[in-house]
């Protein structure tokens, strides 16, 4: 089974732009949200993982808030990518490689995975090392 292309654009509209599809899905609830939630994994969290799931864990790392709208993420084609460079805070201690990322619910703790990714190249993180995702990275639909 697969979607169709217009329906993947508009599946990732909602999910990464709160955009809705009519008379599908809104984004209309209580308290919907506004951010999503960039996090690094040393290894693939999995299907049955969470955010915590092989999560870097160097001195000083934090996830990364994405505004859930157009000036966070880039949609077009399928596909969705940041709009900006995102930057996570340099490394202060601590020595690990980044070989995942996670697109997720929750600033902290083990928040929900919606989607997740490989890390191209990997990102070797050590005291002074500043890792970042650029505009490039891609999550597809098909």
């Amino acid at each position: 089974m697969s979607k169709s292309n217009t329906f993947e654009n508009d599946w990732l509209l909602l999910v990464f732009n709160a955009t809705g599809i009519a008379n599908i899905a809104d984004n209309a609830s209580s308290s919907p949200l506004t951010n999503l939630y960039v996090s690094l994994h040393t290894g693939d969290p999995g299907e049955a993982g969470d955010q915590t799931t092989n999560e870097c864990a160097y001195t000083s790392y934090a996830r990364v808030a994405v505004a859930r709208s157009g000036s966070g993420w880039t949609v077009s084609g399928n596909s969705v990518s940041p709009a900006a460079e995102i930057s996570f805070p340099a490394a202060t201690g601590g020595s690990e490689t980044a070989t995942h990322f996670a697109v997720g619910t929750a600033a902290s703790a083990a928040g929900k995975v919606l989607y997740k990714g490989t890390v191209t190249p990997n990102i070797s993180i050590s005291s002074g090392v500043t890792p970042k995702l650029t505009t490039a990275t891609a999550i597809t639909e098909d």
